[in-house]
């Protein structure tokens, strides 16, 4: 809150008395000029149904006036001496005009049906006005300027500020406006409560409106003020509620390069949600989006990858996505774009790949494998990488990109990731492993590229699930015996599949462990291993809850117990003495 210094507030003391003494004289000569030329009005011959809509007009303004003139701070409010300036301007000429057509004095009739029309507008554009300043309340308060700044006097100040911006947001010319939004937009810029300040004092409307206007600085401006209400997640259903998608995405295509990377930032906000998404193709918003992402200008590209990343999101609406060409535009942003569009890129390309084969199909088709691991490789930030490897995860899943992935160098990465990655990453990283590991080849190959002890490891995460998928890939791989002696060299991989046999540990699904340590028990030392680390006691409980595979294993691993104990040699001590 700003301290004024006491001369300061002096100054502006006499200014505000200025304007009141003025705006009294406007007031009284509206309200003088409103009686004459409405009583004039009602005698005019020509263009009678012209004057007819003139004289309702006319006949509003005298009440409009009084009730404008009997709120408690008209006198202090600077916006009104505006209004009352145009309307003593409108009756001047409406007076004027009264006159020729009396007189019959005008030059052309076409010329004099366009003047009244005009003047109708205006004086509809008045009332709109006086209407809308009764409405938003500005008249009922003055201005907060105290000496001392107080947090409630500062907030109560911000509020009158931000209704009077949205008053001239809507009432008088072109500059004016332009002023009112430019101080709104810092103001939003400058704290998330004033954003909230905008959108409970009604002013969403107002900004949507201005969407749509010929100007393009105001454009920008309301698409700017839009974009801050669409990322505030307290705002972000009023501005849809208040019909802001439908305008946003027309600036994709008609607007400023300024006014496009606004609105694709805010409707990239916006399609977070699923609702929201489908409301934003259904309007147009896919092809405006993957056209920017081509031609924009770097902020708007990653605002409009962003916003894409969210439509596929979207199940019913990959399809739409794919179709109106957007995969060789993203995977080209992977490669191009800058590095918060290369993330959004990257996660659009993990979205699309999430559930549809051909869809997976399709990005490797058109080159996307090797810009995404390229991408992994430079990716400066831990949540870039995880997406990164969500997505090749993702196109994993289709056993026709497996060669392809191979080929690329996408095993390699794979255990880096899982050596030093961050955890969601390495389960990531895992769960491709699952997917890879469909052949006899791609396991051994898998194998050789050192994939088994950091799995092993992983078998300790801290979380269920890393460590299910960590027991699933290795399930998939033991399956070769080449990957079964690597295996074997790792101190603690038994322990760590016994482990997860622990009935108490529910959140684990025990059929990959136990398929695990089926593909090992062939093995007298592995056998061993898991008796020692209490694969018996584990197996017994898993096998009266009827879970599948228990009981085999079980009985193989008794059955080498009995085997141990009947292989013994007896003893070489005789039995008697002398």
């Amino acid at each position: 809150m700003v301290v004024f210094e006491s001369g300061e507030v002096d100054q502006r003391r006499a200014t505000a008395n200025a304007e009141s003494r003025s705006a009294e004289t406007w007031l009284k000569r509206s309200q003088e000029l409103a009686n004459i030329v409405g009583a004039d009005a009602s005698g005019v011959k020509a263009f009678l149904g012209r004057w007819k809509t003139i004289r309702g007009r006319l006949l509003q303004l005298p009440a409009l006036l009084t009730e404008l003139a009997a709120t408690p701070c008209f006198m202090q409010n600077a916006l009104i001496l505006e209004l009352l300036e145009a309307i003593v301007e409108s009756l001047e000429e409406a007076k004027a005009l009264v006159e020729k057509c009396t007189e019959l004095s005008y030059v052309g009739k076409l010329q004099m049906q366009s003047n009244l029309d005009a003047l109708a507008a205006k004086l509809d554009l008045h009332i709109h006005d006086g209407q809308l300043m009764l409405k938003s309340g500005v008249l009922k308060e003055a201005p907060v300027t105290p000496n001392l700044a107080t947090p409630e006097t500062s907030r109560e100040a911000m509020r009158w500020n931000i209704r009077d911006l949205l008053a001239r947001l809507q009432i008088g010319n072109t500059e004016s406006k332009q002023k009112a939004l430019d101080t709104l937009v810092d103001l939003m810029y400058e704290d998330d409560k004033n954003v909230l300040f905008v959108a409970s004092q009604g002013g969403i409307p107002a900004l949507v409106h201005l969407l749509d206007v010929s100007l393009p600085s105001l454009r920008e401006k309301a698409a700017a003020a839009i974009c801050s209400l669409a990322l505030n997640d307290s705002c972000e259903h009023l501005v849809v509620s208040d019909g802001a998608i439908a305008p946003l995405v027309r600036l994709l295509e008609s607007g400023s390069s300024l006014a496009k990377e606004k609105a694709a930032a805010a409707l990239q906000g916006l399609a977070y949600t699923a609702e929201n998404a489908r409301a934003v193709a259904a309007h147009g918003g896919i092809p405006a989006l993957i056209e920017l992402c081509r031609i924009g200008t770097p902020g708007a590209q990653a605002a409009a990858a962003g916003a894409i990343r969210n439509l596929a999101g979207v199940v019913e609406l990959r399809t739409s996505v794919a179709e109106e060409g957007a995969i060789p535009i993203i995977i080209n942003l992977v490669t191009s774009g800058t590095a918060l569009a290369q993330e959004h890129a990257a996660a659009a390309l993990q979205n699309l790949a999430l559930s549809d084969d051909s869809m997976r199909q399709a990005i490797s088709k058109e080159g996307g494998i090797q810009p995404l691991l390229r991408y992994l490789d430079s990716a400066s930030s831990p949540r870039a990488r995880e997406i990164t490897v969500e997505a090749l995860r993702n196109i994993a899943a289709s056993p026709a990109n497996s060669d392809s992935l191979i080929e690329a160098g996408f095993l390699p990465r794979l255990v880096t990731v899982l050596r030093s990655g961050p955890l969601t990453a390495q389960q990531s990283a895992a769960e491709a492993v699952c997917h890879l590991a469909c052949t006899s080849e791609t396991r051994r190959a898998l194998g050789e590229a050192g994939i088994i002890p950091p799995l092993v490891r992983m078998l300790e995460a801290k979380t269920s699930s890393a460590q299910e998928f960590s027991a699933q890939a290795l399930a998939s791989l033991l399956q070769v015996e080449s990957n079964c002696k690597e295996f074997m060299h790792e101190e603690q991989g038994i322990a760590g599949l016994v482990q997860l046999l622990d009935v108490r540990n529910t959140t684990v699904s025990k059929q990959f462990p136990i398929a695990a340590l089926s593909a090992l028990v062939g093995t007298a030392r592995c056998r061993k291993q898991m008796v020692a680390a209490g694969a018996c006691l584990h197996l017994r409980s898993l096998a009266e809850g009827d879970v599948s595979g228990s009981r085999r294993l079980l009985e193989r691993l008794e059955r080498g117990k009995l085997l141990r104990i009947f292989s013994r040699k007896p003893s070489s001590k005789k039995l008697g003495g002398s």
